[in-house]
């Protein structure tokens, strides 16, 4: 049981650093673009608490046998900070205030978990009271995304919900969902079943409108088309009126 635990911990970290990774492509795109499109920014400082928190109740101190959670967990946060403060580079105005905002506010959080759980709490409390507020995070994170799985629905077009991304929730969700059951640890196995099911969900939906992505972009060609072709003929009816009136 304890090797097993340890492979699942050790594929964990491994799908997680490519979850981790995978926006690296809708980042190249905004950088390229200079604007953050469509693309939502709650989900990278979302993710940042979660890495946070995760990463801090991970320690020694506050739970045994979880180092594999605190270093996969402490390199995200670095690799979310960088998504963060890229966005806020790139996003409008408007949005930048937004997660400008959110950011603060997950900062503000984590210290808060930290300074308590370090200063006031010790051994089963701290433990407790840290899984808890990792927990909760947790399944926020993994939630963060459904604004953009209802664009996919209202559109049908995947644009704006990355492949790999969705992949990646999914094979890391199941990962760290099984590491918490061998290790009978409720707060990694209750977010990432959740975040199991929530990937499940992404893929259904990706794979019921990849399809209609190359569709979508065909009857936009199709319209702009027929727009030049009628303003060409309104042109033509304007020219033809004025060489009759000067006859």
């Amino acid at each position: 049981m304890n090797i097993a635990h340890t492979i699942f911990g050790v594929f964990g970290n491994a799908t997680a650093l490519f979850l981790f990774l995978s926006p690296s492509i809708t980042f190249k795109r905004i950088i390229k673009n200079k604007s953050t499109e469509q693309f939502s920014g709650i989900p990278y400082p979302m993710t940042l608490l979660n890495c946070l928190l995760s990463a801090w109740y991970g320690l020694p101190f506050v739970s045994k046998d979880n180092t594999l959670v605190s270093t996969i967990n402490g390199t995200g946060a670095v690799i979310e900070t960088i998504y963060v403060l890229i966005f806020l580079f790139y996003a409008p105005k408007k949005e930048k205030a937004k997660i400008f905002g959110v950011f603060t506010c997950v900062l503000t959080v984590f210290a808060t978990v930290a300074l308590v759980s370090l200063f006031a709490l010790h051994g089963n409390a701290r433990k407790l009271f840290c899984g808890i507020a990792a927990t909760v995070f947790s399944i926020i994170m993994y939630a963060s995304p459904l604004s953009i799985m209802r664009l996919v629905i209202k559109t049908k077009s995947v644009e704006y919900m990355p492949f790999f991304l969705s992949l990646f929730v999914f094979l890391c969700g199941t990962s760290w969902f099984v590491y918490g059951l061998i290790g009978r640890d409720p707060f990694v196995a209750i977010p990432n079943g959740f975040g199991c099911a929530l990937g499940t969900l992404q893929l259904i939906l990706y794979f019921i409108y990849c399809g209609n992505k190359g569709e979508k972009k065909s009857a936009d060609a199709e319209i702009d088309e027929k727009s030049v072709e009628m303003k060409v003929e309104e042109k033509q009816s304007v020219v033809n009126g004025k060489q009759d009136l000067q006859v």
